[in-house]
């Protein structure tokens, strides 16, 4: 097995004072992966890898054809599908429509669970992430931590971890106590900075395929685990940061995470396929999840838009309103508001209050809109089968053909 690293044995020292079984307390060895740095380095791709990646990356100019900027509902509808999927896989349970739901109670000023409070951080913080990071003039350090920070605003310990690098040994899987029984053991703390900064050289270099940049990266970010918590949301906005970056996604953000989601344990055995040396399994893993990916946002935005002129039809045929009328500005913005209220909706169309609650009475009545709350001062309502779609694509599976 051609390792790309090193195995180091060491001892977890004895620590009789702990809080836990006897068996914990002793001293036990155990092995930390430090990765060979990868500045300069050029995966081989060899036959097929090749047209996979550049298959790949041939999708993901076809679904960037489209165009959009940052504050488009369509963009905004990707960027919630990939920040809710990528929540998932760190285990929170919140789905699209809870999200949704609980979007609209903070909107309204109403409590919202931690765990939704989060998810909707996420959302926001990755926008803001993928935008300045992009157009900052270079990577560094302190960018990741940056990023990190933003993801990891609303968690329980973001005083002590946000925008942190770890000063402490971590692990993946076996006990809580120590790693002598892990799946994998990351490097030891002194070796994260330089890792880091080699990363970050690597990421700004023109010379490696974007698709194949932003999969090494990643799996690389992972294997070093720079952070004690969220390095898994980190890793993927990295991926999203270097195929803006690069160019190669300036509208839309991936939904990458939607189908690494769908197989969580074939994702995690790509990483450690990278890990034992076998980059091209991961690349081409990552360049096939990317052209997947690229396909599901292309199908979502067309059943989308094709969503809308059904919605302007009904509209159309049930009221037929001046053509600069608010309820058309209204089903403009749905995409990014599957469940409103008429505060959002003034916040996102740029009208009156009553120019946007005479428009919600007329997309009632031309049953684009359904109220879904008994509140009626923060009344929410419902945009007609957009929420079935959101869960239909969540699923991970291409609507494509």
């Amino acid at each position: 097995m051609n390792v790309r690293g090193k195995h180091l044995d060491l001892i977890w020292k004895a620590d009789p004072a702990l809080k836990a079984p006897p068996r914990f307390r002793r001293a036990c060895k155990y092995r930390a992966f430090v990765p060979d740095a990868i500045e300069g380095w050029q995966p081989d791709l060899k036959g097929d890898l090749a047209m996979v990646v550049v298959d790949a990356e041939r999708r993901l100019q076809m679904l960037n054809s489209r165009p959009a900027n940052a504050l488009d509902p369509f963009a905004r509808l990707l960027l919630r599908t990939e920040s809710v999927a990528s929540s998932r896989i760190e285990g929170m349970q919140a789905d699209l429509r809870s999200v949704a739901r609980a979007e609209t109670r903070r909107e309204a000023g109403a409590n919202v669970g931690p765990e939704s409070v989060e998810v909707l951080a996420n959302i926001e913080a990755m926008q803001i992430v993928v935008e300045n990071s992009s157009a900052a003039e270079k990577l560094s350090v302190e960018r990741l931590r940056h990023i990190h920070r933003a993801l990891l605003q609303r968690v329980p310990m973001r005083e002590t971890q946000a925008g942190r690098i770890r000063t402490e040994q971590n692990w993946i899987g076996g006990n809580d106590f120590n790693p002598c029984e892990a799946d994998f053991v990351p490097p030891p703390p002194d070796h994260v900075e330089p890792l880091l900064e080699d990363l970050i050289r690597f990421c700004g270099e023109s010379n490696v395929p974007p698709v194949v940049q932003a999969a090494v990266a990643h799996a690389q970010f992972e294997t070093i685990h720079p952070f004690a918590d969220g390095n898994g949301r980190t890793g993927r906005a990295l991926v999203h940061v270097v195929l803006r970056r690069r160019g190669i996604t300036p509208s839309y953000v991936l939904p990458i995470s939607v189908v690494l989601a769908a197989n969580k344990g074939r994702y995690i055995a790509g990483l450690e396929s990278y890990r034992d040396g076998d980059a091209s399994v991961w690349i081409e893993q990552f360049a096939v999840s990317t052209a997947r990916a690229a396909d599901v946002a292309v199908s979502y935005l067309e059943r989308v838009a094709e969503l809308q002129r059904q919605w302007r039809g009904m509209l159309a045929d049930s009221a037929v309103p001046r053509a600069d009328a608010a309820a058309w500005k209204v089903i403009e913005s749905l995409p990014a508001h599957p469940l409103i209220s008429i505060a959002a909706a003034v916040s996102a169309t740029g009208r009156t209050r009553p120019a946007v609650a005479h428009a919600f009475e007329q997309l009632v009545v031309a049953a684009v809109l359904t109220p879904v709350s008994a509140n009626r001062r923060n009344r929410v309502f419902e945009a007609a089968g957009l929420l079935e779609l959101l869960e239909e694509v969540e699923s991970g599976v291409s609507t494509v053909g």
